[in-house]
């Protein structure tokens, strides 16, 4: 609660300066700084992200001031993963929103599309892809989160898989396959 008031308040600080035409503020004492346009994207995407936020989804940051780095925590309410929580790292870099954010997946699961090393394999995390569904300048973090979240619902895909060997044992023999992501849930997830 407090973290997300200093964020707010940060948040703040930073739209008025951006209004008033200052170009610096301060990341650290001893810090200026001038406002790229990371920064100020930003400050609008994170307001509109976390009033848009899946109730299955919240967000952390680390620190306050830097907005382009945060985790997402997702704790899916339905289907095999129900009851798990899944932390997800994101960073935005410099060259945003012509590049994507980065995204690693920190909790190790069992999963079609998320690798066990926290690759995640998801159209709308690559700069380019065959489908057509890559990252584009008009997407904003609320369509990344919303991404994120439906990798455990509706986005689920075991025919392009980056775990083969997932997406083979759930074809094989569904319930091996969900012993084994209850198996990782257990090991890994805190619910």
């Amino acid at each position: 609660m407090l973290q997300n008031l200093a964020i707010i308040i940060r948040m703040i600080t930073l739209t008025r300066k951006l209004k008033r035409g200052d170009d610096s503020y301060h990341l650290h004492k001893n810090h200026t700084k001038r406002v790229s346009v990371r920064d100020k994207l930003l400050v609008k995407e994170i307001q509109e992200m976390e009033t848009m936020l899946p109730s299955t989804c919240a967000i952390k940051f680390v620190d306050p001031h830097k907005l382009h780095e945060f985790y997402l925590i997702v704790s899916p309410d339905e289907g095999f993963w129900q009851g798990g929580k899944f932390l997800f790292h994101i960073y935005i870099t410099e060259d945003y929103n012509i590049a994507p954010p980065t995204v690693k997946c920190q909790t190790k699961l069992w999963h079609p599309n998320i690798s066990e090393e926290g690759d995640i394999c998801l159209s709308l995390l690559r700069q380019n892809s065959i489908d057509g569904l890559g990252w584009a300048p008009t997407r904003r973090l609320k369509d990344v989160i919303w991404g994120l979240n439906s990798l455990f619902t509706d986005l689920l895909n075991f025919e392009d898989p980056l775990n083969i060997s997932a997406a083979e044992q759930y074809v094989r023999d569904r319930d091996a396959f969900k012993t084994k992501v209850r198996d990782y849930m257990a090991l890994y997830s805190r619910s």
